[in-house]
């Protein structure tokens, strides 16, 4: 087989070559250290591990010594290619310097997925990226080729995000594959990735992206800073970098969005925006994150825009609901009876007569009970979570108001409740409602109404506090920018909303020139305008 036939190979089963960071520590170089003793000192180094093997080899008439790890690479691909191209085989080659191993690898590789090590510490890296190492005897230079095993989830539509119209697309766990998504979206030659290794003993990859021209440096700057000064030993979601990068962790709401929508990585990306993909998580967080993110999807902007206005006011209206609706109902029941209608009241002491508990009992038991159902609905198996969390509710709700333990009236207000919080485009964004709700409720027990406003004041209070990566949490509210208000509580026709958001400072504020609103074209007899 030949070498561009096994290239393509590669390429079809995702292989990209991987570009290995130089070690921190040099460590003892290749020249020094004989073939026999580098085999010892690396199988010290895995303890014996049975994954680990290490193959002599002659080509060109030099001793060499062929490393990999067989769980990290494809061994099919490593016979076809590399064993048939090298082993044995004498064409002339003199290898006693890089420029003579650089020749070799452009021969037999053509040039593609090599990289020269110098070092012990790089061959341990390289073969824990799942390289194949290639040391020859008395150089000072050895080879690491990338052949990793291309074995990724395939790309399906996202589970948390899903959208009636738009891309079906979602990222996955390949850091590779969800950059390949971001450039098919955005084909400009200014997008820029940046490599981080994070975690000293899981290495994990993470990227940072960014458009090149139109990003403000600070931020860019900014991120680089934060995330290069993390260390700690693990990292396996982007979850552990959002808290480990937060401007302030003691908060209930998330200060980095995250999706698993490339459309939606894209379009913040153009915004000015930067994002971190971390490899092995298909959720990609997007900074600086605003309270107002929170509330727009990508599908806002695939429909007309009165319909996007809508439906943008409902998620509003709808977090209200799930974050007061109970401690309303607390506090009424409890001081300000006067507050209902003398119908509306009656029924609901006629419901509560045979009732044992106060409202707040009552209340924190039925939220409580639901979300013991919503954990079981989602840690369940797929085929019965659904059902189990759904007629655990009815049967559960049905059964308590015919014992007397709840109100019908209750069932209605935890219903309402729960649905409403489903309607938050970002789980993230929604548990801080599911936590805020249980203080509401315990405050409108003691101080009523009175307590709910008082709550309510400090948590705007809080969020006008918050900074997310040195931007105002509730921009373009709070500092008000006037001319920012087209994409907050409603959104405006695209060919109006010509500039990027004023607070993120980028370098090119304006995204498209001045067009105005397309007008119908003259009918017939009439002269254009």
């Amino acid at each position: 087989m030949s070498i561009l036939k096994s290239l393509l190979k590669m390429r079809k089963k995702k292989e990209y070559p991987i570009q290995i960071e130089e070690a921190a520590v040099a460590g003892p170089d290749l020249k020094s250290m004989n073939l026999e003793q580098l085999k010892e000192k690396i199988n010290a180094e895995f303890g014996n591990t049975i994954d680990l093997s290490m193959d002599e080899l002659k080509t060109e008439g030099k001793d060499a010594l062929l490393i990999y790890l067989t769980t990290m690479i494809d061994t099919k691909l490593l016979k076809e290619t590399i064993l048939q191209s090298i082993s044995g085989k004498e064409d002339g080659f003199k290898l006693t310097t890089a420029d003579d191993l650089k020749s070799l690898c452009k021969e037999k590789f053509g040039g593609a997925g090599y990289q020269l090590i110098g070092s012990y510490d790089e061959i341990i890296t390289s073969l824990l990226y799942g390289n194949i190492i290639i040391l020859f005897k008395g150089m000072e230079k050895g080879l690491s080729l990338s052949m990793a095993i291309g074995e990724d989830r395939s790309i399906t539509e996202p589970s948390t995000q899903t959208v009636i119209r738009g891309p079906k697309d979602g990222f996955v766990e390949s850091i590779t594959t969800n950059v390949s998504l971001l450039r098919r979206r955005i084909k400009n030659r200014n997008l820029r990735f940046e490599k981080f290794i994070i975690g000293s003993e899981t290495n994990t990859s993470v990227y940072i992206g960014y458009m090149e021209g139109t990003a403000n440096e600070k931020i860019v700057g900014e991120v680089r800073k934060r995330l290069g000064q993390i260390k700690v030993n693990a990292i396996f979601e982007s979850g552990n970098i959002e808290e480990l990068i937060a401007d302030k962790s003691a908060t209930p709401f998330p200060l980095a969005l995250n999706t698993e929508r490339p459309d939606a990585v894209a379009a913040n990306l153009l915004e000015g925006k930067i994002a971190i993909l971390v490899d092995g998580t298909p959720f990609v967080l997007v900074v600086p994150a605003v309270l107002v993110d929170f509330f727009s999807i990508a599908e806002d902007y695939y429909q007309n825009f009165m319909m996007g206005s809508f439906l943008r006011i409902i998620r509003y209206l709808s977090f209200m609901i799930a974050l007061i609706t109970p401690s309303l109902y607390v506090g009424i029941l409890t001081f300000h009876h006067e507050l209902l209608p003398t119908p509306l009241l009656l029924g609901i002491i006629a419901q509560r007569e045979g009732v044992p508990f106060p409202a707040v009992i009552e209340v924190i038991l039925m939220e409580v009970t639901f979300e013991i159902l919503r954990e079981a609905g989602v840690r369940m198996p797929r085929a019965v979570g659904q059902t189990v969390s759904i007629v655990g509710a009815l049967v559960i709700g049905q059964a308590a108001a015919e014992a007397g333990i709840i109100s019908n009236i209750m069932v209605i207000i935890v219903a309402i409740t729960a649905i409403a919080n489903f309607v938050s485009p970002t789980y993230s964004f929604a548990a801080a409602a599911r936590l805020l709700r249980f203080l509401l409720i315990i405050v409108s027990a003691i101080l009523g109404l009175y307590g709910v406003l008082i709550v309510l004041v400090f948590i705007v209070a809080h969020l006008s506090s918050l900074r997310s990566f040195g931007i105002p949490y509730l921009s373009p509210v709070a500092p008000f920018i006037i001319e920012q208000q087209k994409d907050v509580f409603f959104r405006f026709p695209i060919w109006s909303m010509r500039k990027r958001p004023a607070y993120l400072k980028t370098q090119n504020p304006e995204k498209f020139p001045k067009t105005g609103s397309p007008s119908p074209p003259p009918m017939k007899g009439e002269q254009p305008n």
